[in-house]
């Protein structure tokens, strides 16, 4: 039976609507203070190449953590396996901004989603490319097919002036020999990448590969292979919305991965790639409305991997 995603995705809207405002919108980047909570977005890119869209789905916005999931993914087509004697593949249980489980283990994140684990992964591909945040822009760029996909500059400043912890975290991991690469270069990198600006449709079409076993759908590209792919799935279903992920896991049933300017993007394997977007917060840092639109297109369309 065919799946009328247009009409369950303005079900979806209805229905979450009564949230927009009781998330709260990040603040410690001052930029993103200043986006309204008030905007919803969602899109589905199937495989086929068909897409749905409802509400915000086409306003850009900044695209924070979601940006780790394609930094890994080009660390992992060029340095395979190596990148896990650096980074680790687990939980972590702690906010994504935690010193103190990166001193008990020695500067090894627990993960490549946690801010210390995006750091080495930053670093890993400053040893590849000439700057690491051109190399996952341009990378962005070519797996939605958009060229104009581009860097929000003011978002990148505000980060930058108030990058304090992630500093601490990048010391700390220098001093354990886990950071080969000036502190400065790599903060200002990770600052960069992670002011991307998408919309839900392009960052759908931009993780479609990996519902499609690590090739691109529309032109045929490998990007990965179908055992690298499933290994980036399983990393973000335990590890991509931060500390709640059993719970993400538990609710909605996909591998995911979050920012704090309210984007998730979730993949069904062999099916679709999903994008929403509000920026209100829940407490641990993910999408209020986001993460129940998300439970509610799993439940309405009765698609999830368990």
């Amino acid at each position: 039976m065919s799946i009328n995603y247009q009409e369950i995705l303005e079900t979806i809207q209805e229905q979450v609507r009564p949230l927009l405002s009781q998330g709260k919108v990040a603040t410690y980047i001052p930029e993103l203070s200043k986006v309204s909570p008030q905007h919803f977005g969602m899109a589905v890119y199937c495989l086929d190449g068909t897409s749905y869209t409802v509400g915000d789905a086409h306003r850009k916005f900044s695209t924070q953590s979601v940006t780790k999931l394609f930094a890994l993914a080009l660390a992992f087509e060029r340095e395979g396996n190596a990148i896990w004697k650096r980074v680790g593949r687990e939980p972590s249980g702690n906010p994504f901004n935690s010193l103190t489980q990166l001193e008990y283990e020695r500067g090894v994140p627990r993960n490549p989603f946690i801010n210390a684990g995006a750091l080495v992964i930053n670093d890993i591909l400053a040893q590849r490319f000439v700057q690491a945040d051109i190399a996952v822009l341009q990378f962005m760029r070519m797996l939605a097919d958009e060229v104009k996909i581009d860097f929000d500059r003011d978002v990148a400043l505000s980060e930058q002036k108030h990058a304090h912890r992630n500093n601490a975290i990048a010391h700390l991991m220098k001093d354990f020999g886990n950071l080969h690469n000036p502190v400065a270069t790599v903060i200002d990198s990770y600052c960069r990448q992670c002011s991307i600006t998408m919309n839900c449709l392009e960052l759908a079409k931009a993780g479609s590969f990996l519902a499609n076993h690590g090739t691109i759908p529309w032109n045929g590209q490998k990007i990965l292979d179908s055992s690298s792919a499933k290994r980036l799935n399983a990393v973000m279903l335990t590890c991509g919305t931060y500390d709640v992920a059993g719970d993400f896991a538990f609710r909605v049933g996909l591998p995911a991965k979050s920012g704090v300017g309210g984007g998730i993007l979730a993949i069904v394997p062999g099916e679709l790639a999903v994008c929403v977007w509000s920026p209100g917060l829940d407490p641990a840092g993910n999408s209020l409305a986001g993460v129940m639109a998300l439970e509610l297109f799993t439940t309405m369309t009765a698609r999830s991997i368990f």
